[in-house]
């Protein structure tokens, strides 16, 4: 258990009278939580938390940002930044948070290469390994990159600094974190979803994009190994000829459907990525973490599909000769049936790839699922 807990709250600039001029929405109020390992906490400014609301607001405006400030070293070593993240989610749940970054003496990385931030934009946590920002001018750049890190947890990037759109994007987005659901005891758990996706639905899409789902499975070589094979395997099966010839485009795609949902269960189930809520206060952010990490698993598995299938395509063309695919099924051979041929081969090997996600370690399962480094 954590030996030492300090806690300071930080309050924006001060709140002036607006008049009584109706405003179509109210200004969404976000409350950082920063953690601060023992560690490095007495190498940091002692006003830090106090001074990251106006460049907060600076960089996002449209935002009331109000940081609380804690010093906890949240696991006990040794641990690695998965560890740190999942144990900084569990705080930000206890203490009502809307996003936690923890500020770090463990060092992260990302594979084998050292990383300065890890980010998890589905849980709302942000880990900066503190060391890694070098001895001079700690102060400056720990508020630099904490205030940065903060915007890519809402999913708002670099280049959007300027864009007015991105901007206004952010800020619906801090509204849907900072409002909750009116709270509704006699709804069961699938009406309870169903409210907080009809009233997130922004907010998941910023969630999910910037997870960045399309590089899931790149992670993930077991199953992208295992698809392969099998792939080549059933490619040059005459059988298999003959029913992708035989098979319609509403067959081939509920198959394909239903291959892609197998390896989406497969991930999520097997790495336990699905959460249930400790306590009632934590329905809605628990139920936006399962929506998200599922469909975040879902898209990734999506271009999966779409790369084996590319590549079932090619591995057609190359290995299977027209003239004997065309007496197998007794009719002429065009376009139309290598398309189908690699339709259903990618379907088959994304089965494979199912068995496969069985192999993978639960960590990496889930560090590929919700966390993304950065140098």
């Amino acid at each position: 258990m954590p030996d030492d807990r300090s806690a300071t709250t930080a309050d924006p600039a001060p709140r002036h009278e607006r008049g009584h001029e109706p405003r179509p929405e109210p200004v969404p109020e976000l409350l950082v939580g920063l953690v601060l390992s023992p560690q490095i906490a007495g190498a940091l400014p002692k006003d830090l938390a106090a001074s990251l609301p106006g460049p907060l607001h600076e960089r996002y405006p449209g935002v009331r940002w109000r940081v609380a400030a804690v010093t906890d070293r949240l696991v006990v070593p040794p641990a690695d930044g998965l560890d740190l993240l999942e144990a900084a989610r569990d705080r930000m749940l206890d203490e009502d948070w809307d996003l936690v970054v923890v500020l770090t003496d463990v060092p992260l990385k990302d594979g084998r290469s050292p990383v300065l931030t890890q980010l998890s934009p589905v849980h709302g946590v942000g880990l900066v390994a503190v060391p890694a920002l070098g001895a001079l001018h700690v102060g400056q750049k720990v508020r630099q990159t904490t205030v940065r890190v903060v915007g890519h947890l809402l999913g708002h990037d670099a280049e959007d600094a300027d864009d007015a759109d991105a901007q206004e994007e952010l800020v619906r987005r801090a509204r849907q974190r900072s409002e909750d659901l009116e709270d509704r005891p006699e709804d069961n758990a699938v009406q309870f979803t169903a409210r907080v996706l009809g009233g997130n639905v922004r907010l998941l899409l910023g969630m999910i994009r910037a997870n960045r789902p399309w590089t899931l499975v790149v992670r993930l070589s077991r199953t992208l190994a295992l698809a392969a094979a099998t792939g080549v395997l059933t490619l040059v099966a005459s059988d298999l000829w003959l029913l992708a010839a035989a098979y319609g485009p509403w067959r081939l795609g509920l198959l394909g459907l239903l291959s892609i949902a197998a390896v989406t269960g497969a991930l999520v189930v097997g790495a336990r990525l699905w959460e249930r809520p400790r306590r009632r206060a934590e329905r809605e952010q628990v139920a936006l973490f399962n929506l998200a990490t599922a469909a975040t698993v879902a898209i990734g598995v999506s271009v999966f599909y779409l790369a084996v299938f590319a590549l079932s395509w090619l591995g057609a063309l190359l290995l299977v000769d027209g003239d004997v695919f065309a007496d197998v099924i007794g009719a002429p051979v065009g376009a139309v049936e290598y398309v189908k041929l690699a339709w259903l081969t990618a379907t088959l090997a994304t089965v494979g790839g199912a068995l496969g996600a069985g192999l993978e370690d639960d960590d990496a399962v889930r560090a590929a699922a919700y966390t993304r480094s950065e140098p």
